[in-house]
């Protein structure tokens, strides 16, 4: 079997890259290449069978090895904390690679202001270099994805030692994604040939509050948990002490938010992949050793 192309994945040892280095590698006619600033533990994390380039994305000087001959490229930006380097990052990756897909987030604005400027906010981050990806990209892919399931591993190192989450805002209603659509969805659109311009807004499959989501967990490691309530300044002091005070409120107030107005549910998965999305109780099963532990 011939290789057709060679894809570079960004952010490969990460529950979003990995999935997409997975599932990129069931294709058979595609050479993986991963960049990392660390190849050499990247390359014992991967194994023999991808290639570990070394390179950095805040120094966009760095990636001539890694993008040589590439003809697809998964993008993972560190928002908001290299934004400085994002205009320089995007011409390097875009005057050599033919198909940019970039995981964005839900929330962007449908239509970005051509010149979108980084606000210091993580959704800034994310339309800004949307602006710069639809400017000068040959082909570009924007998945814009609603919450992570696997944010909730946060709640892990309480759920390990006590039966109590110590949280904020339980009622909160979100349709998380399980990362192995976001892999599929991505390796899709990599090794295929569909529109140049393409923007999916991918979910789970369902809403559940943050209440609900913990039951799912509990349920996947035969225990009961019970949600205790914390309050916006608690929640800050507590969750978030190494985070600016604004930054954590944000966090708060967004899912104070999704109480009225939960995160939507598209069909998008589905009519990418041709099977439902994965449910976030199928991701708690998936994920119930990362939960348990001595306790």
């Amino acid at each position: 079997m011939s290789i057709e192309r060679t894809v570079l994945v960004t952010g490969a040892t990460g529950r979003v890259g990995g999935q997409v280095l997975a599932h990129l590698a069931t294709a058979g006619t595609v050479r993986i290449r991963a960049l990392s600033r660390d190849p050499a533990a990247a390359s014992a994390a991967l194994g023999p069978d991808v290639a570990v380039i070394g390179g950095d994305l805040t120094e966009p000087d760095t990636l001539a090895g890694a993008l040589d001959g590439v003809d697809a490229a998964f993008l993972v930006f560190p928002s908001v904390t290299a934004d400085r380097a994002a205009g320089r990052l995007v011409a390097t990756l875009t005057e050599q690679v033919g198909h940019v897909v970039y995981l964005s987030a839900h929330g962007v604005p449908e239509h970005p202001e051509p010149d979108a400027r980084p606000d210091g906010t993580i959704l800034g981050s994310h339309a800004h270099l949307e602006s710069l990806l639809a400017r000068s990209a040959t082909r570009y892919t924007f998945l814009r994805s609603s919450g992570f399931a696997a944010n909730t591993l946060g709640w892990a190192p309480q759920i390990r030692s006590s039966d109590v989450l110590r949280w904020f805002v339980p009622e909160a209603s979100r349709a998380l994604i399980h990362e192995a659509d976001l892999g599929a969805v991505a390796a899709r659109a990599l090794t295929g040939d569909g529109p140049h311009r393409a923007v999916h807004h991918l979910t789970g499959p369902e809403q559940l509050t943050q209440a609900e989501q913990l039951a799912a967990i509990g349920a996947a490691l035969g225990r009961t948990l019970r949600y205790e309530e914390l309050d916006p300044e608690q929640a800050t002091a507590r969750l978030f002490p190494n985070l600016p005070a604004e930054v954590g409120a944000g966090i708060i107030a967004a899912h104070e938010a999704m109480v009225g107005r939960p995160e939507p549910v598209t069909d998008t998965v589905r009519r990418l992949l041709g099977r439902p999305a994965l449910t976030f109780a199928r991701w708690a099963r998936d994920h119930a050793q990362d939960f348990a532990g001595p306790r």
